[in-house]
């Protein structure tokens, strides 16, 4: 199990402590265990919107946000946020991109972009609430991780030597891929038709995001990884929030 704690070590903010540097083997193993982990943030999600049955309606929202970008540390959106400027600030050009994105400094365009994602999942969250569906509390953590071990699986890591490089070279294949089939059957017995549409939303962005990141890049790195994730949970979230 000690992919597993790998995991939920690097995604989450619990108090999760390893006995030693992993082998990279393990570190590779550790990305069969993304989608599980999205799950048990699902799971806590869920939990907690329950409790606050009967909270106004805008609070409700505001605490499943804050509990869910806690829950991650803001590794994400530090990932949206450095490639927003890179992007922007790249001016197309793959070194220039590679290094601002390097730089922990965040810029107005990183600023901006943080505020409309977090914008987009609480009015999508409020939305949700009102409408007293649930599901998407489960689907987006649960997609938006599992989009992580699919861009690892086909998708080359651009900076050598690190943790990114070590999760790619080490990644079993064949496995990876049975488990992503499994979290696509996951999604739909969880939302029913709703997993089904949030799966299609998913994909779809996946893939447009992949090719913008070949384009410009030749491949991911943990960065872009980040907002890639961040991305299909809004889309996820903003999608079943307009059914």
């Amino acid at each position: 199990m000690l992919p597993f704690w790998i995991a939920l070590q690097f995604l989450s903010s619990l108090p999760i402590r390893l006995p030693g540097m992993p082998a990279p083997q393990e570190l590779g193993r550790s990305l069969l265990f993304y989608p599980l982990v999205g799950l048990l943030f699902g799971g806590l999600l869920w939990v907690l919107n329950w409790l606050l049955l009967g909270t106004p309606a805008l609070l409700h929202a505001a605490l499943l946000l804050s509990v869910w970008v806690v829950l991650s540390g803001g590794l994400h959106l530090d990932g949206l946020a450095d490639s927003a400027d890179a992007w922007l600030g790249g001016f197309g050009d793959r070194e220039r991109t590679l290094t601002i994105m390097k730089d922990p400094r965040s810029g107005p365009i990183a600023v901006v972009t943080l505020m409309l994602v977090l914008l987009l999942k609480f009015t999508a969250l409020l939305a949700l609430i009102d409408q007293h569906s649930t599901a998407g509390l489960i689907l987006a953590p649960v997609i938006g991780r599992s989009a992580l071990l699919g861009l690892f699986l086909n998708t080359p890591y651009v900076r050598s030597g690190g943790l990114g490089q070590a999760l790619a070279d080490h990644l079993p294949r064949k496995t990876g891929l049975q488990v992503l089939l499994l979290g696509a059957l996951a999604c739909v017995l969880i939302g029913g038709w709703s997993g089904m549409v949030a799966l299609v939303l998913a994909a779809l962005m996946f893939f447009w995001l992949r090719q913008v990141m070949l384009r410009r890049l030749g491949g991911t790195t943990g960065d872009t990884a980040g907002a890639l994730l961040e991305l299909l949970e809004m889309a996820v979230l903003v999608g079943l929030a307009l059914l």
